[in-house]
């Protein structure tokens, strides 16, 4: 499986940014797809899950909770967070990773610059 993002760019506080992750190959054997982000120094979060099952069930972390929603397209193979009412301690790098029965696949990063 491989996964690409894109997406992230520079905004202001309060404003919105739609992130995109791609999935090709193998992507029958995905399980659910998450959202981490990583801020330089610290540990990367999770942020977001969807499941790839036919009720697409979603989770989100508590401090995005209300302000970000994650869908997909399944056309596309390709799951969307929205996320509104960005914040500055929203700026990190965010990257989409597809959970298998077997292994954990990772897409590269896209930076999310949220300004005050």
């Amino acid at each position: 499986v491989q996964l690409q993002a894109s997406g992230g760019g520079l905004v202001q506080a309060g404003e919105s940014v739609r992130l995109s992750c791609t999935a090709s190959g193998n992507t029958v054997s995905i399980i659910h797809i998450d959202w981490y982000r990583q801020v330089p120094g610290k540990q990367r979060e999770f942020v977001a899950r969807l499941s790839s099952d036919s009720d697409g069930s979603t989770n989100y972390a508590t401090s995005v909770k209300g302000r970000f929603t994650i869908s997909r397209d399944n056309a596309q193979n390709t799951v969307h967070p929205q996320m509104n009412s960005l914040k500055p301690e929203d700026t990190a790098v965010y990257y989409c990773s597809a959970r298998s029965r077997m292994t954990r696949y990772w897409g590269q990063g896209t930076l999310v610059t949220v300004s005050s």
